[in-house]
């Protein structure tokens, strides 16, 4: 039978009859579905589709995340932010112990121990690290905060304090190290200190003086913007940074503070592209933890790693993590490291694709495959996938390529499972021996058990189910 040239057919499964009825000129549109692979799968699948909250429930989800803006409104030590003392040290991921933790998390820990003044020296530091007491150990997401790769902060840390306007909820991240031999990435040398300790007498107050003076800087807004101009906000955030900078460096300059700080200040933001990082990661945490605590939903609202464990939390599940071992990335790598140096993922930076944005957003950011690997099509690909396992599109975030269509926002756990689907994270690669740094920068996928894990724990919280 030849159908008419202006018929629509979706096809579902083999893509053969879909080429069958283009070459006919019929317009095609192709569902990418298969049947779960896992039995378990199939049968939790089956009972949370039955919920009769969940549509409702998703609905509300994704409406508070599209809802939610996100301004800076201070620069303030981490003690003061999150109540942390010294012996108190944040990391990102899900929770992990010293025995488990992994290279760079060590390396980052060291760091923090001797930044804090609580040894003389590495051994030292890492004999308390051992001994399991004299200290806390604590994810970021369990203090309103983020911290990007080994995610590690502590009291004298300075943080950027963002608020939602309408809300008047606050997430909180530290201020960006650059790249290369930093503590996140696991290096704790004397010039890692050193910079941490200027960031903390210098950097931390100018930017202070300088966003108190603008009554806040709206990140929502530059976020917005960045999309137009090339960022995705996680791997690529250079014009989100000189848009920050812009913002700025007026009351920088008209603080009072001295002529040479202001320079170094500018200088050190402007050679950093990644400075904006540390702010779309809480914009995005505050989006996401305006979904959180909703019975029935089926929304992720933290996808997060510590080098060791890969972790997600969904809004119907509360605080709970589901976790698996995290993959290495697929990358590319920095002089003569190569995989073998490779530690596997880390970090709360893939709250940005939580979010929306991040490798969601790849189709905005064509530039970045040269730096991840891969191909303009493949970037535009990756996006267009992505709505496949979203419940909504932000309008505030458009990508132009795309006909301005708002990025993929609010991502469904039943969705991922139903398609086989799984997020697309763009992230740096750490080196897996403590004090190494960065080694690269890639693409990674979420282990897929993690989401079997978190369906199971929806299926069994379906009221009135036998």
């Amino acid at each position: 039978m030849t159908l008419p040239s202006s018929s629509s057919v979706v096809t579902v499964g083999a893509g053969l009859f879909a080429d069958a009825l283009r070459a006919q000129a019929v317009d095609v549109h192709e569902v990418a579905w298969h049947p779960p692979a896992d039995e378990s799968d199939a049968r939790a699948l089956a009972r949370v589709s039955a919920d009769p909250r969940r549509a409702t429930a998703n609905a509300e989800a994704a409406a508070r995340m599209l809802a939610t803006g996100a301004r800076l409104v201070d620069v303030r030590p981490a003690g003061e932010v999150l109540g942390l003392g010294r012996e108190d040290f944040l990391h990102a991921g899900p929770p992990i112990d010293w025995a488990r933790a992994s290279g760079p998390m060590r390396g980052a820990l060291l760091g923090a121990v001797l930044l804090e003044g609580l040894a003389d020296d590495a051994g030292a530091a890492e004999a308390l690290l051992a001994s399991g007491s004299g200290y806390t150990l604590d994810p970021c997401h369990h203090h309103r905060a983020v911290g990007p790769m080994a995610g590690v902060v502590t009291a004298s840390m300075w943080v950027f304090e963002l608020e939602d306007p309408a809300t008047g909820a606050r997430a909180a991240c530290t201020l960006n190290e650059g790249l290369g031999k930093v503590l996140r990435y696991g290096a704790y040398g004397p010039e890692v200190l050193d910079r941490l300790r200027w960031m903390s007498a210098v950097l931390g107050p100018a930017l202070q003086s300088a966003v108190r003076r603008a009554g806040g800087v709206d990140v929502t807004a530059i976020i917005a913007q960045m999309l137009q101009m090339g960022d995705e906000g996680h791997n690529r955030n250079r014009a989100g940074t000189s848009l920050f900078l812009r913002a700025v460096v007026p009351d920088l300059v008209e603080s009072g503070l001295p002529a040479s700080d202001v320079a170094a200040v500018v200088r050190f933001v402007n050679s950093n592209d990644h400075f904006f990082l540390n702010l779309t990661m809480p914009a995005c945490k505050l989006s996401c933890d305006a979904a959180r605590g909703l019975p029935g939903s089926t929304v992720v609202t933290a996808m997060a790693r510590n080098g060791t464990d890969f972790g997600l939390q969904v809004s119907g599940t509360g605080d709970r993590w589901f976790t698996a071992p995290a993959e290495v990335p697929d990358g590319l790598y920095l002089g003569a490291y190569g995989p073998d140096d490779a530690n596997p993922d880390i970090g709360d930076s893939a709250i940005t694709e939580t979010g929306g944005i991040g490798g969601f957003a790849l189709a905005a950011a064509p530039a970045i495959v040269a730096f991840v690997g891969g191909t303009v099509d493949d970037a535009l690909g990756t996006t267009r996938r992505m709505y496949e396992i979203t419940l909504a599109e932000n309008p505030a975030y458009q990508i132009p390529v795309l006909g301005f269509r708002g990025t993929p926002t609010a991502i469904d756990v039943t969705r991922v499972l139903r398609t086989g689907v799984l997020p697309q994270i763009t992230t740096g690669i750490a080196g897996r021996v403590a004090g190494t740094g960065q080694v690269g920068a890639g693409l990674v996928l979420p282990p897929q058990a993690c989401f079997s894990a978190a369906l199971s724990a929806l299926a069994e919280s379906v009221p009135g189910l036998p």
